[in-house]
């Protein structure tokens, strides 16, 4: 074939174009293609670079959805994670107790049971687990300190005392009067105790001890208005706070240097039975 002064011949290439049964095949392309075969051979490549074109649409729609799958599948193990790790709410509470949630008077038992339900349940989120953990381990320790030095509770043992049934009956025994009562009450054994320490005889304090005998029956009878009561109650006060002054005087309480003399130990105890009597002629029912 001659174009423009120069000899050609049909010369042949074969281009490798991907199949999709077959992978790739071989198709011989004619450089210069033969009118007669022309459009056939045209049909033929538009068709095999068309599959090739559909065959990389797919692959990359496949790619795309594995990758979307795999964040997919990222995200919903974060979000399972975020959804088991709750934050403690006390976690910024400095009392262990209160970050617990129990009294200061709970139990090691109860204790231990606190622990464990809040670590069952916040125990995904590191921070809120060393929290509770610390303040668990806080209050044991303290228990334990307790246990090894004990310390009185005065508020605690004077509600038990007064909490027991023979406080409660001697209590019983007892009500308040009007003040008007109780002063008159009060200055009469008063200038007796003055009497007492100011003029101490040698026989001893005979006549005031007698004096306050009969004030302890006229008071008790003044208030509770029975003759009876008034004598069995006003002996049995001064028999009893006269034992227990002298209880007192040689067992408790120490010689005073203020009263000294031979009648010391005498007015000493008169001054003990005087507000015995007091106590019984104001308070007793």
């Amino acid at each position: 074939m001659s174009v423009s002064g120069l000899i050609g011949s049909p010369s042949r290439c074969c281009p490798w174009l991907p199949n999709l049964n077959r992978g790739l095949v071989g198709g011989q392309v004619s450089a210069i293609p033969s009118s007669g075969k022309r459009k056939e051979k045209f049909g033929l490549l538009h068709f095999e670079r068309s599959s090739w074109t559909v065959s990389i649409q797919k692959w990359k729609m496949q790619k795309t959805h594995l990758i979307k799958c795999a964040m997919d599948a990222s995200y919903g193990d974060m979000a399972s994670e975020s959804a088991g790790s709750a934050i403690f709410p006390r976690i910024n509470i400095r009392d262990p107790y209160k970050r617990l949630g129990i009294s200061r008077e709970a139990s090691e038992d109860e204790i231990q049971a606190a622990r464990n339900f809040l670590i069952s349940n916040y125990g995904g989120h590191k921070p809120s687990m060393d929290a509770i953990e610390a303040a668990h381990d806080k209050i044991i320790m303290q228990k334990f300190y307790e246990r090894k030095n004990p310390k009185i509770d005065i508020k605690k043992k004077v509600r038990e005392v007064k909490q027991s049934r023979v406080v409660q009956a001697v209590t019983s025994r007892f009500q308040t009067p009007s003040t008007k009562f109780i002063l008159r009450t009060s200055i009469a054994f008063i200038v007796l105790g003055v009497l007492t320490v100011l003029f101490p005889t040698e026989e001893g304090p005979t006549l005031q001890v007698a004096i306050s005998l009969i004030a302890t029956f006229y008071f008790i009878h003044d208030r509770l208005k029975s003759k009876i009561r008034a004598l069995l109650y006003g002996a049995g006060a001064f028999i009893f706070s006269w034992l227990v002054g002298t209880f007192l005087m040689v067992s408790v309480i120490p010689p005073i240097p203020i009263l000294k003399g031979l009648r010391s130990f005498e007015v000493v105890t008169s001054l003990i039975t005087y507000v015995l009597l007091w106590v019984s002629s104001t308070y007793l029912k």
